[in-house]
């Protein structure tokens, strides 16, 4: 036996100890770990002859699907590195990340194939592997198209080794393992460069934690593109244990029947799914007590929603946790803690420090403010393709080699060490879930000819956490419709990005600065929102 070092090298151990054991369920599928395995290796020959070359990327872009499972296994296993896209994304989302990536092949559902002919315009190396029904993918892309009913018919495309690539060489645990995109202050997505090592290290630590052990059965029905969502199924993979991956919460009722028959142990969470729970009529008619722990993160829960799920959940320890795609997690609350620190987010888990420092960059002392930092294995390598954005996040520490993560998130620590987040320093957005970039939306608001300048915040939200509000600016006699705002943005972004309120101004606030003053537009929220 051998001892595991790569991500992938724990779906290979679990194959070996329980070939028969269900590993992955979706919809109807149901998969045992020699099942995976044995695709993995059927699609990591297929990616080299295709042309992956070492280190280099898949793009994922599908719905939650064993397919997505298998594709980011097996980018792993030919020696490169996976990308899992939000299969929401418009075109011009898509083609900023397949150039920025510089993918070199890219699976994707061939009922989006419109959208990725739009993204994938004048990208000429790249080459896709098509999920579906293929009527309705266009000539254009000729013998850069790969079907993936074939790849899994040919006998030529032979199971091959792990972890070598086309040089022979073994990967290592250093060697990139995923690019995971999320926004970016500038408006662009930025990629979070995650080498084996750190998403090895991040994972065991929350298995630590949570206590996992072969026999659980995680329910995930967040996005894989989302890393929480990404780590439910990397984590399962590591403790031999079972994971149920839907395409998302859209029908509560269908998951809380699911965690019933299916016996579910564990069952990460949101604060919207929090939300959604709390306002079914009588969710305590299911019976729900296999569930042994609900973790959540992407925002604090209200203390009255964390003992709604108490109610829900009778037999589970709810997780209050904090983390960053940066370094994946930082804390958790031991669920003993509930009661006495109920808008907590805890203490650094195992193998991670975290602490809190003034401007200069010294650490204060208890119920201070200042910004987190964090220090560990979990800690990623940087942003692709930015190295200034990295310098400044990811700065050297005391000792040589030493790296710190500076959250840019705001924080206090009480006198018995349990943190408290207060705000982020970057006016992001956390809404179902999701982090959005105010900026990322002003921009595609402002392309928009009537429009002359647009604002936007995050205004608090029972369901979503908190919902996105557009202040707009017209230009001199012009006007545009909150419909027409609304529309737009539907056409260019994902959907949880899209403004639930506009409200329009005849002269955008500023301060001394020259920026636009968002703590004056919070109180004009404070009036209400307006529909425009």
């Amino acid at each position: 036996m051998f001892a595991p070092v790569l991500v992938d090298d724990f779906l290979k151990l679990s194959a070996k100890l329980y070939p028969e054991k269900e590993a992955l369920i979706c919809a109807e599928q149901r998969w045992t770990y020699q099942a995976i395995d044995k695709a993995c290796r059927r699609l990591a020959r297929a990616l080299r002859l295709i042309g992956l070359g070492p280190g280099e990327r898949v793009a994922i872009f599908l719905d939650n699907s064993a397919e997505s499972v298998i594709s980011l296994f097996s980018a792993m296993r030919a020696g490169g590195a996976f990308i899992v896209v939000n299969s929401s994304v418009k075109p011009r989302k898509l083609e900023v990340i397949l150039r920025d990536s510089a993918a070199s092949i890219l699976v994707a559902d061939a009922a989006r194939a419109a959208v990725v002919a739009e993204a994938a315009k004048g990208i000429e190396k790249l080459k896709t592997i098509w999920v579906g029904d293929t009527s309705e993918v266009p000539a254009s892309f000729g013998g850069r198209s790969f079907l993936w009913a074939e790849i899994f018919q040919k006998s030529d495309w032979a199971p091959v080794a792990s972890h070598v690539n086309a040089q022979g060489e073994r990967a290592i645990d250093f060697d990139l393992a995923a690019l995971i995109y999320t926004s970016g202050s500038t408006g662009e997505p930025k990629g979070v460069m995650s080498s084996h090592f750190n998403i090895v290290s991040a994972a065991r630590s929350i298995i630590e934690y949570l206590q996992n052990t072969a026999g659980d059965k995680i329910l995930n029905v967040l996005p894989l593109s989302f890393d929480y969502g990404l780590y439910q199924v990397l984590m399962a993979f590591m403790f031999s244990g079972t994971v149920f991956v839907q395409k998302s919460f859209a029908f509560p009722v269908k998951i809380l029947e699911c965690i019933k028959q299916e016996r579910i142990t564990g069952f990460p969470i949101v604060p919207t799914i929090a939300s959604l729970l709390l306002k079914m009529a009588n969710p305590s008619k299911y019976d729900l007590s296999s569930v042994r722990y609900v973790t959540n993160t992407g925002g604090v829960l209200p203390p009255a929603h964390i003992r709604g799920l108490q109610k829900i959940f009778p037999c589970a320890k709810v997780y209050s946790m904090y983390g960053l795609t940066e370094c994946k997690r930082v804390s958790y609350l031991p669920p003993e803690q509930l009661d006495l620190r109920p808008d907590s987010v805890g203490k650094p888990m195992p193998n991670c420090r975290a602490f809190i420092v003034d401007e200069k960059g010294k650490e204060v002392g208890p119920d201070q403010i200042g910004e987190l930092v964090i220090k560990g294995a979990n800690v990623m390598q940087g942003y692709w393709n930015s190295p200034e954005l990295t310098q400044k996040t990811f700065r050297p520490g005391r000792v040589p080699g030493e790296v710190l993560l500076y959250s840019g998130d705001l924080f206090r620590k009480d006198r018995d060490g349990f943190l408290y987040f207060l705000a982020r320093k970057d006016e992001q957005i956390k809404t179902k879930g999701e982090r959005v970039s105010p900026k990322e939306i002003e921009n595609i608001v402002c392309e928009l000819e009537a429009v002359s300048e647009a604002a936007v915040i995050g205004v608090p939200d029972e369901i979503l956490g908190q919902a996105i509000k557009c202040f707009v600016v017209c230009r001199p006699g012009s006007k545009v419709g909150h419909r027409e705002i609304i529309n737009h943005c539907s056409k260019n972004m994902e959907p949880f990005m899209v403004p639930r309120y506009v409200e329009f101004l005849e002269k955008m606030p500023w301060n001394a600065h020259g920026k636009i003053d968002r703590s004056l537009l919070r109180t004009l929220e404070a009036d209400g929102p307006v529909n425009g």
